[in-house]
């Protein structure tokens, strides 16, 4: 379980108390400098993200070090330099190295070991940025795909893509052939930053939606755009993949799930956008996807190559949380002011505060998962807490 500041939490099979887990046992949200050292300065450690992988292990994903008061955040702080006057200040490798994500394994004792991925490009690789590329830091989702051994990270400017079996290598600097990554992509576009066309601003960021089709293909969605990222249709070739979703003429892959007044290739103004902020995704076996957001009310359902479909009723709030039941392939659906439902074929199956009580469905359930224990699925429902509320993790087993 991700428990922030706190650390990462583990519950074992029969028992009735968390032992938790920080950097004094392995966690390491920080990347590594060239020479395989630590990044210098206060570490931060924040788990904001858990998805279970093989046996005993799981991927966990940080948030990175907020900067000091009027100084950039670890998206902006590599590129500090670049900045024009006044803007401009140094690098500070406290912040750009934060983040990221690790693969944790439980081992005897319960001992941890720790593969960190450090989410960042070398130099020497981009042709445009010589010098390398760290933009990725918080992990907002984690997706685990067996079928292909991926592990998929849904951060703040894009996604990117790890080897699931990735051993570590803290001096490789980023290189493609020891990074266990490749980092990053986006369905981004341009936008007018202000009303009076002065300004253009790239439109990207708060991958949420993360889900997996039956082929090992990603469906991704963000803040502005959402994509199907076709690893697997491309051959595993991450960069034709993502060129299938970047490039210009690819304007049908940089799905607008609630759509702007203007599309592209014209740039909307701040008052023609209409911001999708999807807050998860769930690919389907007939290779549709559901797609919710936190400020657009009720799901929407895409089909590729037909028009978007919205269910706004029975839905009519906002959703935080989807997950594919994988016994009869129902949706369950998470809400924004707490409770969540069950929507199977035209049965729309609610549990509210009538079953759930008041403490739970007052808060928002930020995450739904499923899993197999014993050879039966569970689905795993994450209660949030907050104000005096606590926080809870819902099993659920039945049919």
């Amino acid at each position: 379980m991700a428990g922030g500041e706190e650390g990462l939490f583990l519950l074992k099979p029969g028992s009735s108390t968390y032992r938790r887990y920080t950097m004094s046992d392995g966690l390491r949200p920080y990347g590594y400098m060239p020479d395989g050292s630590d990044p210098p300065g206060d570490k931060y450690l924040k788990v904001i993200s858990v998805s279970g992988g093989p046996a005993n292990t799981v991927f966990v994903g940080y948030q990175g070090k907020p900067p000091a008061p009027g100084h950039f955040n670890c998206e902006f702080s590599w590129y500090g330099p670049d900045f024009p006057p006044p803007l401009q200040e140094p690098r500070d490798p406290s912040v750009y190295k934060s983040g990221d994500a690790d693969r944790v394994t439980l081992q005897a004792g319960d001992r941890l070991s720790v593969v960190h991925y450090d989410i960042f490009t070398g130099p020497g690789i981009i042709r445009d940025e010589l010098e390398g590329r760290e933009k990725i830091c918080d992990i907002l989702r984690i997706v685990y795909d067996p079928l292909t051994q991926s592990v998929w990270f849904g951060g703040n400017h894009g996604f990117a893509w790890g080897d699931a079996n990735y051993a570590g290598n803290p001096t490789c600097n980023g290189q493609l052939a020891c990074s266990g990554v490749r980092e990053h992509s986006h369905p981004a576009i341009n936008a007018w930053g202000d009303e009076a066309r002065t300004s253009v601003i790239l439109l990207t960021g708060d991958y949420y939606g993360m889900s997996v089709d039956p082929i090992g293909d990603l469906w991704a969605g963000g803040a502005a755009r959402s994509t199907h990222f076709g690893y697997v249709t491309y051959g595993r070739d991450f960069f034709t993949a993502g060129d299938h979703t970047e490039a210009s003429q690819y304007i049908s892959n940089r799905i607008d799930v609630w759509p702007d007044r203007v599309g592209e290739p014209n740039y909307p103004l701040p008052s023609e956008r209409v911001d999708d902020w999807v807050s998860d995704m769930a690919a389907m076996p007939d290779g549709s996807v559901w797609i919710s957001s936190f400020t657009n009310s009720g799901l929407a359902h895409y089909v590729p190559g037909r028009p978007i479909e919205y269910l706004r009723d029975p839905v009519t709030s906002t959703v935080t949380g989807l997950e594919r039941d994988p016994r009869d392939n129902s949706l369950w659906i998470g809400y924004t002011y707490g409770g969540f439902a069950r929507l199977r074929g035209s049965q729309y199956v609610p549990y509210d505060f009538r079953v759930l009580g008041q403490d739970l469905v007052q808060g928002k359930i930020p995450d739904i998962q499923s899993d197999n224990f014993g050879g039966n699925r569970r689905i795993l429902v994450a209660f949030f807490g907050g104000a005096g509320r606590p926080g809870a993790i819902g099993i659920y087993s039945g049919d």
